[in-house]
């Protein structure tokens, strides 16, 4: 028995929802469909908005022959067979039409062995992906590609592919909330609309209204893609904001992730790097007050231990912001990368040995708790030929007022 999707997937581009910003009568993509001018592409965007379906259509469309691959299953072998096959149908006037679902899923070098077939003009490429390709396509590749971004489908064309499925399970007529049940769940995925349809089906329920749909609905797999680029999104979303001293959109988008299936630890961790790096020595009880909130959730688990991360999440967003731990991090990584052969000055080395003292480790070394207010003055820390650095800025904002101050007189210290 063939599922549902199979068995209501478009033939023909008058039947095919969403993705109107594509296939308007002045976009290239349509102009090239309908002048019979493939060139090769990437489909980019969510699952379920119909980039496998629009590559089924756009070779039938055009009168070309459709071959496939799939970056999980299938590499470079399955690649030679196909590029034989497309060797003899050239021989005859066909030409070929190479649909790679996942593409991304090919590694670098496999991505390489595309480039010579599409350059002799072999095959037309169409992959089709919902990672973003500038991250997990080669640049050569992406170069001799056009990207066209699928956006998730909207209600009015959810509710339209919704109709179709009803109807083709006569499931017909169906209680609106239910049918608006429907279609929030599937979160602009048409084939997890289609999915929750037939699962309606099968299950055989005696009265199909609100209630019942959504008590089945609890029991489907959570749509949330921890590899995916939405949950990058949402995840860089929630960072941003409350980067940008935001606490209800912070709120706002940990709802988000968690509803949609995201583990609250993943949000724990990024709050921990956001503690560092965008707060730092500004409110430094951020790292402390994240990582209990984190400790909170592993002792009580996951209902009490949400709300301990949101609180987490809620104060890091409202304390003063400095990236200047960050900044003066990646300053001294960079220079230590390019200074690696400098040795390190005979006063800060440690004579564990006779010998070594007598080469003159350690001397001129003053400990630091024998000296006026624990500050060695005039005392270096640095390589001799790199001389004394300062990276380390504080911002004017909260703790870093009073760590500003310090520093000045410290520097002062060491840098006489």
């Amino acid at each position: 028995m063939r599922p549902l999707a199979e068995n209501l997937r478009p033939q023909v581009l008058d039947e095919f929802f969403g993705q109107s910003h594509l296939l308007n009568d002045t976009h290239p993509l349509k102009h090239s469909i309908d002048n019979k001018r493939l060139h090769s592409m990437i489909l980019w965007g969510p699952s379920g908005t119909g980039k496998t379906t629009l590559a089924h259509i756009i070779c039938k469309q055009v009168g070309w022959y459709f071959m496939q691959l799939n970056a999980v299953l299938d590499g470079v072998k399955e690649l030679r067979s196909v590029t034989e096959n497309a060797k003899k149908f050239k021989n005859i006037g066909q030409q070929i039409v190479l649909f790679v679902d996942e593409i991304h899923r090919f590694n670098k070098a496999q991505q390489d062995a595309f480039l010579p077939h599409i350059e002799s003009g072999l095959i037309i490429l169409i992959g089709a992906t919902t990672q973003n390709p500038s991250f997990e396509l080669n640049s050569a590749l992406l170069s001799r590609l056009s990207v066209y971004v699928f956006k998730s489908l909207n209600k009015a064309e959810l509710a339209q592919i919704l109709q179709r499925a009803l109807a083709y399970v006569n499931l017909m007529p169906m209680d609106k909330l239910a049918q608006d049940g429907i279609i929030n769940a599937s979160v602009g995925d048409a084939r997890r609309l289609i999915n929750i349809v037939e699962q309606i089906a099968l299950a055989k329920l005696d009265n199909v209204n609100v209630e019942s749909v959504e008590q089945l609905l609890q029991e489907n797999i959570s749509i949330f893609d921890k590899g995916g680029d939405i949950f990058y999104q949402q995840l860089s979303a929630f960072h941003k904001s409350v980067r940008g001293s935001s606490p209800d959109g912070a709120l706002y988008w940990m709802a988000r992730m968690l509803v949609a299936g995201c583990e609250a630890k993943i949000i724990a961790r990024r709050l921990l790097a956001i503690a560092s790096e965008d707060i730092g020595n500004a409110d430094p009880r951020a790292l402390e007050i994240t990582l209990n909130a984190w400790q909170v959730f592993e002792r009580v688990g996951e209902k009490e231990g949400n709300r301990a991360i949101a609180q987490a999440a809620v104060y890091c967003a409202i304390a003063p912001k400095s990236n200047a731990i960050y900044k003066a991090f990646n300053q001294a990584m960079v220079q230590a990368k390019k200074t690696l052969d400098l040795p390190v000055p005979l006063h800060l080395c440690n004579a564990s040995t006779g010998l070594m003292n007598d080469l003159g480790y350690g001397q001129g070394y003053r400990y630091a708790h024998n000296e006026q207010d624990a500050v060695a003055k005039g005392q270096t820390y640095f390589p001799e030929e790199l001389g004394e650095q300062s990276y380390y800025v504080p911002t004017d904002r909260g703790l870093e007022i009073k760590i500003n101050e310090k520093l000045k007189q410290l520097r002062g210290s060491h840098h006489k």
